[in-house]
């Protein structure tokens, strides 16, 4: 094959964030952008010739044609196979599995998570390594630095490949694979779960279930799983049909994005269940009729009866949260004595401690829940989970929490996210709170006596890594907490994100709306970040 030379120029905002590279489409659109930061991924990769390349993405704008760039450029840097979602579509997680059951030397997953789609909206990049996870820091930190120093890339110069015909393409000594995007995935979930008990709850009408895949990647595969394979009624994953621009929504799965599910199962012919995913398959919404769960919650109940599931019936080795997430799943491993991990937010952090089988359940406050059967979160298999539990303890989503809150209390939780914030506040809202912490400690609001206060810092047990600035944290004697942080995932502006958790021993009080219950705690956060009277706002963009 004909290899060119190109000579290109460096650009400066490369860097990767939480997970990978994500700017408006438009920014991939400039010349020699995407290509600049593909070869630097390679240029910083030892020894990829004859190596394999795992691709696809969550078929947002302008997937096909980056799809279609990278190929030439992987060819070019003498990577001998690429397996190739078909029509460049493959969730996050199955885009992980891919890589481990292949035994890829990495991948490239092409998505913006759950930010809008579109010509206008945002488009992203990042690179899973040969365990299927994100890439650690060590790697993106790397990327970066190479992106700026950059001169020149290598692609190769044939025709477009036809991403939707299976099979295999061979070009020379390149062997480029098209795979069915769903079926290696549903294979995988039929060997953790126990399908035939879900098929007699699916078809006797003990479940009754709606699946949002807002018209994101997870339609295809929630269609072959949950209708298909299971038995769900026709219908039942709803927005099912994957867009470029995901139908004009957003697909993050929350209570506001995610609105005519939210509506239906707060009605009074809500299913047994209902759930969503977002962009790229990899976070979860789990709703009962009239009963939100959040997802702190959600990784807690899920650690507490794992060992129901055919896939963990030997037991856990341990678990890990993000530190923004709520302290519920820390409690079931003090009873059922496994370690507790809390990590920085973001899934590569748990991919030492899966490596090393330190644990097999891991989650973030964030709709991101997972264990060791990939390295990536997953919102189908959460979702099957779910249903797996439903269909086994005989309960409804609602009864499975408040037992769980029984036994072992109730952390009242719940995020304030203010989008869009001009990066100059926010960045001066995190000075302002660091030149805070050092007064903190001791004082008393109310009920609440500052017992810490600090910025998180993560030091990895696996590889002895750290990590700094992680979050602000104020801690309370009482076991209440208060977290700021700036999120890595946005296009525009900042989005700063505020956790308040308050844990309550007393069953007559699990009811509480969490809103009402966290109230103090909700004006002590503006009291310390003054969000609103920096910004003018009256209130957050979205609350979970």
């Amino acid at each position: 094959m004909k290899i060119q030379t190109i000579d290109t120029r460096p650009y400066d905002d490369q860097k990767p964030g939480t997970s990978g590279l994500r700017k408006k489409v438009r920014i991939f659109q400039q010349r020699h952008y995407l290509e600049n930061f593909v070869q630097s991924v390679f240029d910083c990769l030892e020894d990829c010739q004859g190596k394999s390349l795992v691709l696809g993405g969550d078929g947002r704008y302008f997937n096909r044609q980056a799809i279609q760039i990278i190929i030439k450029i992987a060819a070019a840097n003498g990577f001998s196979q690429l397996i190739i979602g078909q029509g460049g579509l493959l969730s996050t997680p199955a885009a992980s599995h891919l890589i481990r059951k292949n035994q890829a030397y990495g991948g490239l997953i092409l998505s913006a998570s759950h930010n809008p789609g579109g010509a206008e909206e945002d488009f992203g990049i990042k690179y899973n390594v040969s365990n299927g996870g994100p890439a650690p820091e060590t790697y993106t930190d790397a990327f970066f630095k190479r992106s700026t120093e950059i001169t020149q890339y290598q692609i190769a110069d044939f025709a477009d490949i036809d991403l939707d015909q299976l099979g295999e393409q061979p070009i020379d000594d390149l062997n480029i694979t098209i795979v069915d995007s769903v079926t290696d995935y549903a294979q995988l979930m039929a060997t953790i779960f126990d399908f035939t008990l879900l098929k007699n709850s699916l078809s006797s009408g003990y479940i009754s279930l709606v699946f949002d895949a807002m018209h994101a990647i997870t339609g295809p595969y929630a269609k072959r799983i949950l209708e298909d394979t299971l038995g769900a009624k026709p219908g039942s994953v709803i927005n099912a049909t994957p867009l470029e621009d995901f139908g004009g929504g957003h697909p993050d799965p929350n209570l506001v994005y995610a609105k005519e599910l939210a509506d239906l199962m707060f009605s009074d012919h809500a299913p047994t269940f209902g759930a969503a995913s977002d962009g790229d398959g990899d976070r979860n919404m789990i709703v009962g009729a009239n009963f939100f769960v959040t997802p702190s919650d959600s990784l807690a109940v899920l650690a507490a009866n794992a060992t129901l599931i055919p896939g963990y019936k030997q037991g856990l080795s341990g678990v890990a949260r993000s530190m923004p997430t709520s302290q519920a799943v820390d409690r079931v491993a003090q009873a059922l004595r496994l370690p507790c991990f809390e990590t920085p937010t973001g899934w590569k952090f748990f991919g030492n401690l899966l490596d090393a089988d330190e644990i097999t359940l891991c989650g973030e406050e964030s709709f991101g829940t997972g264990s060791n059967h990939v390295r990536e979160k997953d919102g189908l298999w959460a979702v099957l989970f779910w249903l797996n539990l439903i269909a086994k303890k005989r309960q409804s989503v609602a009864e499975i929490v408040q037992e769980h809150w029984q036994k072992f209390g109730r952390d009242i939780y719940s995020r304030h996210d203010y989008e869009a914030v001009d990066s100059e506040i926010a960045n001066a809202m995190l000075a302002h709170l660091r030149n805070l912490l050092p007064t903190l400690i001791g004082q008393s609001f109310g009920e609440y006596q500052v017992s810490y206060a600090d910025e998180f810092s993560y030091q990895d047990p696996i590889d002895g890594s750290i990590s700094s600035q992680q979050g602000i944290r104020i801690g309370f004697k009482n076991g209440s907490r208060i977290v700021f942080r700036l999120s890595g995932t946005g296009t525009v502006g900042a989005t700063l994100r505020i956790y308040i958790e308050r844990f309550e021993p007393d069953a007559n009080k699990h009811q509480v709306d969490a809103q009402l219950a966290l109230a103090e705690l909700i004006d002590l956060a503006e009291q310390f970040c003054q969000v609103k009277q920096r910004t003018g706002r009256t209130a957050p963009t979205v609350i979970t």
